[in-house]
């Protein structure tokens, strides 16, 4: 962990699959999903997911996007949906695929759905309301 690095406990799982369960095709039990530690990155705007968790979670690609590497190098990368789970707070969301190995980075969009504030001094991820994202409409 480096200074200032939020890492969280976050569930993903297949929306595809929530949907079956939703409409009483599947039961709960057939929802593929898993827990893994995430790294919190105010950087960035997306949520990205290692290709091992897409495949595991039989996630399937929508599009791609260019995505851009500390290093500069840029590359064209697949995007998927999924449900993710900080906390007792979820939401779907569009999943860039990183290559295999890669870290779960948790992005501004997931923080700003979940209505999530990172603490980066105290490395912390709370709840800006207690009773549950509050959105701000317009």
């Amino acid at each position: 962990m480096t200074i200032g690095e939020i890492q969280a406990s976050v569930t993903l799982e297949n929306s595809g699959d929530r949907e079956y369960v939703h409409r009483g095709d599947r039961v709960e039990a057939d929802v593929r999903r898993t827990t893994v530690e995430g790294v919190v990155d105010t950087g960035a705007v997306s949520l990205a997911i290692p290709e091992e968790i897409a495949t595991e979670l039989g996630l399937r690609y929508e599009d791609t996007r260019t995505v851009v590497y500390p290093d500069e190098r840029r590359e064209e990368r697949p995007v998927t949906k999924v449900t993710i789970e900080i906390g007792n707070l979820a939401t779907w969301t569009e999943a860039i695929v990183g290559p295999a190995g890669s870290q779960v980075l948790i992005g501004q969009v997931v923080l700003a759905m979940l209505d999530l504030v990172a603490d980066c001094r105290n490395r912390t991820l709370t709840p800006r309301h207690p009773e549950g994202p509050v959105l701000a409409i317009r």
